[in-house]
């Protein structure tokens, strides 16, 4: 029970008076906000009230990263509230002004919206009238309730895509594997004020943000699995960062469920929490989309597509050929229909696992393993046989960086690599007749797509935790290089 509803408590019962000695508990916007999904008219903005305005700094921390796997669940004696990082929801309002005018002088405000515990304390605001091709700021304030001051504001700002017939030059980052054990700075990750020096217009999250299953506590209940969201989120750097960069975030197995997981497997391990409450919770304290596979244009230059690889994918298990896949039928259907139909410039692919590799022999999770042979090897011969020179693929989920060349229909493919270098590893080598470059490290994948001279460019840096460039590739609408 957190202090400012025990407060609250008191006073109802007389056993407290509200008199100037009596510290005031009002709402908080501890999580700040983060903006998602942003289109030339539409953008979700997520943001929580909290009872404080610090993380649990000093709470407890499990003496290892990983727990056993036992069937049979027991409560945790240690209670959210007091582990490592935690920041307890609270009953509020809240609304939002935002505008083109930094003073937000010309600002629309939306009404006040209540927060609710069955939705951890979270709105999601959804704005439907923005315009193409403008900057926004924006600030949300929160409130105890109707009759009760402003307790708590925080301010933002973000970035729409032009409209497919204006030009826009247009960077975004590509991040994965966000290990809170593997942590390399208290307030953060490195890479995160990395990012924010570069100024990207969004930034793409390929999945496993966290790890449910395999860092402690194993996170089988809900409260547990919505506590993991909260220690990742409630770190500085990240709230800094997402303040003035906008994301789009994409789902992988550890960050929905389970290791190399799908929708019907048993994992006795992790239950009682289910898939559905896994993928309901990433949707809930994310700002993203019901439907989670979606493309977005930014400008003649670029259109991206980000594609959905757990809710539809067959069990890991099942004997590989027509029948089994990891997109599905329909996803597979708009997947090609809409790259066939875009005339940007350049077109990315951006993947929560890898569509070339090449991975682990052991692995059988992605296209470019075995176990999905049939279906990887169809749609890289299906880029091949429709002459997609201008497209690319982007992929997370492996914990080394590369950029691979398909022997065979010489697709290419950039993994991003871990946003730690302490958890980076498991390569299987470098391969140097597959992959110009290979490193394993950590870091961060920034494409920038500019125009010079009616000169259209894309530019791929793999860069370190620092910013660094370590690798780049360029191509125009010509020629690669």
């Amino acid at each position: 029970m957190g202090k400012r509803h025990l407060l609250n408590v008191f006073l109802a019962a007389g056993l407290l008076s509200t008199t100037a000695s009596t510290p005031a508990i009002a709402a908080e916007l501890g999580m700040g906000l983060r903006v998602g999904e942003v289109k030339q008219e539409s953008a979700i903005v997520w943001t929580r009230v909290t009872e404080t305005a610090e993380r649990n700094w000093d709470g407890f921390r499990d003496p290892k990263k990983r727990e056993p796997r036992v069937q049979e669940f027991t409560p945790p004696t240690v209670k959210v509230a007091d582990r490592d990082g935690n920041m307890a929801g609270a009953a509020g309002e809240v609304r939002l002004l935002y505008g083109n005018g930094k003073s937000l002088s010309d600002a629309k405000t939306t009404p006040w919206v209540a927060v609710e515990a069955k939705n951890d304390f979270i709105h999601k605001f959804i704005l439907r009238d923005l315009q193409a091709g403008r900057k926004y700021y924006i600030r949300v304030e929160a409130r105890d309730s109707e009759d009760a001051p402003i307790s708590a504001t925080t301010d933002g700002s973000f970035g729409t895509p032009a409209k497919a017939d204006d030009w826009q030059d247009v960077s975004f980052g590509v991040v994965t594997g966000q290990s809170y054990w593997d942590l390399d700075d208290r307030r953060g990750y490195h890479c995160y004020p990395a990012m924010a020096k570069l100024k990207l217009d969004f930034l793409v999250l390929t999945g496993d943000t966290v790890y449910l299953d395999s860092e402690s506590p194993r996170a089988r209940t809900v409260e547990l699995a919505r506590y993991h969201w909260r220690r990742m989120y409630t770190l500085p750097r990240i709230i800094d960062f997402h303040r003035h960069t906008p994301g789009y975030w994409e789902v992988d197995d550890h960050d929905t469920y389970v290791n190399d997981g799908w929708p019907t497997i048993n994992a006795k391990w992790m239950q009682p929490l289910t898939y559905k409450q896994g993928a309901k919770i990433f949707r809930e304290q994310n700002p993203a989309p019901e439907v989670t596979y979606r493309t977005i244009r930014w400008g003649q230059g670029l259109q991206v597509w980000l594609v959905e690889g757990r809710d539809y994918r067959s069990p890991n298990t099942m004997a590989d050929g027509p029948r089994k896949s990891i997109w599905g039928k329909e996803q597979m259907a708009w997947l090609k229909r809409t790259v066939l139909a875009s005339d940007a410039k350049f077109r990315v692919l951006i993947s929560p696992t890898p569509i070339v590799g090449p991975d682990r022999s052991n692995k059988r999770d992605n296209h470019a393993n075995e176990a999905f042979a049939h279906e990887g090897n169809h749609f890289r011969q299906w880029t091949a046989d429709n002459k997609l020179d201008n497209f690319f693929v982007c992929c997370g989920d492996r914990h080394w960086q590369y950029y691979s060349i398909d022997p065979k229909t010489k697709l290419r493919e950039f993994s991003c690599g871990p946003v730690s270098n302490k958890h980076a590893g498991g390569s299987p080598g470098h391969d140097p007749k597959i992959q110009p470059f290979h490193r394993q490290k950590g870091g961060v994948l920034t494409v920038h797509v500019t125009r010079r001279d009616d000169v259209s460019k894309i530019s791929f840096h793999h860069r370190d935790v620092h910013g660094a460039i370590v690798h780049t590739i360029e191509a125009t609408t010509e020629k690669l290089r």
